[in-house]
């Protein structure tokens, strides 16, 4: 096996990392090994995994319970194509999401990753309007700050004016964007909300947004009150409801989806990340009744969608596993306590001279700075305090995995005051 060195000269070779140039400006970590809340580093020790490897990781890495479900699966088969057959982690695990999501969904289509779920939630949608004699309904709506992922469709509903899609604004399809949603509920952005979709409604193929919490976007909190104002305002106008729930599902914001908070359901929900517990990768959109009846009456009555790796046998006895991890434990109570940690933790972080915000929500602390954060500035901040941190724009944040104890999380907490103060 390569040394060290040998491996991260390779790497900066031939690796293309996410959102980075080729070939890298910044040397990446090599991560030897993994367990628990801890990443074990070439050259720099153990640290404690702030980020829950992009907010997957709920349960932490290495756990017993979730490498048992692998090998058992292993052992039966890895894969098998979905078209024509069937097996039972599939059937199982699109059982267990449709009990655990609000009423109305009762039908799921299993995709190999967020991004592809919401181009499936799109699909369905301009589908749905099509086949029921409406095919001018081709446009979406969302409102500004938002990301729903990286591949076409997704990047036409993320904010197009400073995301990171901005580059491709002339090319994307043209959809209609709302004012970012305000923290708090303001009577003035819910009509807003309500008369942008009244006067797009004859073009509007759905609404789609993230609820509660944009995540990477800016990572902001918005009223619940919101996502009711959008329910009404679609019933009324004729115009499907989307939420993806890919950053928010399993708990992360202190209900098991977002859309627990409003008690409101849509139409088509998207669900991926901790689905599998970060083991691998797999996503889901879910559909109620009225949508895919309303596909099977067109002329095309199938939705013409089929991933190669579509419901992977290995991934779903894990996301399995990983569904019925979770609600066997008190989930509730310990992201409650992390929230309780990350508000004691970061309250201090208020004071320093660069801080603009800080914000709190079920497992998820921000620090917004007034600048830019300085990516190797930060990692080193990071890493010095024993902890991985990714910031990106402004944001210094953290999603621990939900296992993580009372000491890593102030730990944790310490590194982003640190980074705050260097970064």
């Amino acid at each position: 096996m390569p040394d060290t060195d040998q491996l991260l000269e390779l790497d900066r070779r031939h690796v293309w990392h996410p959102y980075g140039p080729m070939p890298g400006q910044q040397e990446p970590l090599l991560v030897e090994s993994a367990s628990g809340v801890r990443l074990r580093v070439a050259g720099a020790g153990e640290l404690v995994d702030g980020m829950s490897s992009w907010w997957s990781a709920i349960h932490g890495y290495n756990h017993p319970v979730l490498n048992e479900a692998a090998r058992g699966q292993l052992d039966r088969m890895s894969h098998v194509m979905f078209g024509g057959l069937t097996h039972e982690p599939a059937v199982r695990l699109a059982a267990k999401l449709v009990e655990i999501t609000p009423e109305p969904l009762q039908h799921v289509f299993l995709a190999d990753s967020g991004s592809v779920s919401v181009e499936v939630a799109v699909k369905m949608c301009l589908q749905y309007w099509r086949s029921v004699g409406r095919p001018a309904k081709q446009r979406l709506l969302t409102w500004r700050g938002g990301y729903h992922g990286d591949t076409w469709q997704p990047m036409s509903v993320c904010d197009p004016e400073g995301g990171m899609h901005e580059l491709w604004s002339g090319a994307l399809p043209r959809q209609v964007f709302a004012d970012a949603p305000p923290a708090a509920y303001e009577q003035g952005y819910a009509d807003h909300l309500d008369e942008l979709i009244g006067r797009h409604a004859d073009e509007l193929a759905a609404v789609i947004v993230e609820p509660v919490v944009q995540g990477a976007g800016g990572m902001r909190f918005h009223s619940p009150g919101y996502l009711r104002v959008l329910r009404e305002a679609c019933d009324a106008h004729g115009v499907l409801l989307v939420f993806d729930e890919i950053a928010t599902g399993f708990g992360r914001t202190g209900t098991l989806f977002a859309a627990g908070q409003a008690g409101v359901a849509p139409d088509v929900m998207c669900v991926g990340k901790a689905l599998t517990g970060g083991y691998l990768t797999m996503a889901a959109t879910l559909c109620t009744p009225r949508v895919a009846d309303g596909i099977a009456r067109g002329e095309v009555p199938v939705l013409a969608h089929g991933p190669t790796f579509m419901g992977n046998p290995l991934a779903a006895a894990v996301a399995c596993a990983s569904i019925e991890l979770l609600l066997a434990q008190d989930w509730q109570q310990e992201v409650k306590r992390l929230e309780t940690g990350l508000r004691d933790g970061l309250a201090q972080a208020a004071t320093l001279p660069a801080v603009r915000d800080v914000r709190v929500m079920g497992a998820i602390g921000v620090v917004q700075l007034d600048h830019e954060v300085n990516m190797a500035a930060a990692t080193r901040a990071a890493v010095r305090e024993g902890v991985w941190l990714r910031p990106f724009r402004d944001l210094v944040y953290t999603m621990p995995p939900y296992i993580t104890g009372d000491q890593d999380l102030a730990r944790i907490c310490r590194a982003i005051r640190a980074v705050a103060r260097e970064g």
